[in-house]
């Protein structure tokens, strides 16, 4: 095979995956590790890409790269709606309890089929999010009691953040969160890239009796700029793929359940 066509296989199975491993490339194309390295290299130094510990990853993908809501929602769609629709399933039959609704493209799939669930299971749920598009979701289902926090709205991503949002955030216990991430590690944990933000997320975590977290496999082995929370905060991660094998042993280690869509 021709470097030309191991690059190109490289970006497509990076924009499909969102991060690609050395070593997975080298088995998937019968070369060796350093002639994937030296393609890796070229490919940062023409920007389609961006070098990381062991593999690569989108080149917005950086600790401050972050998107805005209406882009991420067209990002990995199917995947989402499976994973909301697997995440959904810690509702169970006769559910009665508080759920926090997080900021983001995958927590909004949720909110999106948790009508089809409640309807399902006759839960009965008092639901609350600092989310603007989350919000409005939720607003349109009849046997949901919805609060809405309020703090000043981010246009990046709808979400209200600052001291009145994680004041309201610090008087609850919920018994359920939804929670989303722009990046997983095994070494970092769960982050995002601004600091108002990953303030919320960490009040959310730090008050929820259970917190899920939704994350598509592209979130997997990246580290945005700030951490909000420790793997062994969590107890769920909801997913479409399984994890590498770094992630996949320290969330065994963080006694955090994996669930594939």
């Amino acid at each position: 095979m021709y470097a030309m066509e191991r690059q190109a296989h490289i970006t497509r199975h990076l924009a499909e995956r969102g991060r690609v491993s050395v070593i997975g490339l080298a088995d998937d194309l019968g070369v060796t590790t350093e002639t994937i390295r030296r393609d890796l290299d070229l490919l940062e130094q023409q920007g389609a890409l961006r070098r990381v510990h062991g593999g690569a990853v989108p080149l917005r993908t950086g600790g401050l790269a972050e998107p805005s809501i209406a882009e991420r929602m067209s990002v990995n769609a199917d995947a989402k709606r499976t994973i909301a629709h697997r995440a959904l399933e810690v509702i169970t039959d006769g559910y009665r309890g508080a759920v926090v609704f997080d900021a983001g493209s995958s927590v909004g799939a949720v909110a999106a089929g948790l009508g089809e669930r409640v309807t399902a299971t006759g839960a009965r749920l008092d639901v609350v999010t600092h989310a603007v598009p989350v919000a409005h979701t939720l607003s349109l289902l009849p046997d949901v009691s919805l609060t809405i926090l309020g703090g000043q709205v981010r246009g990046l991503t709808a979400a209200a953040v600052g001291t009145a949002t994680l004041t309201a955030l610090e008087s609850l216990r919920p018994d359920l969160a939804f929670v989303g991430v722009n990046g997983i590690s095994a070494d970092f944990g769960l982050s995002t890239p601004d600091p108002a933000e990953a303030a919320v997320k960490a009040a959310i975590v730090r008050s929820a009796r259970r917190t899920v977290v939704v994350a598509d496999r592209s979130k997997f082995g990246v580290e945005s700029f700030v951490r909000f929370a420790q793997l062994s905060d969590i107890d769920v991660v909801v997913t479409d793929a399984a994890p590498d094998s770094d992630l996949a042993d320290a969330l065994v280690a963080a006694d955090v359940e994996v669930w594939i869509a």
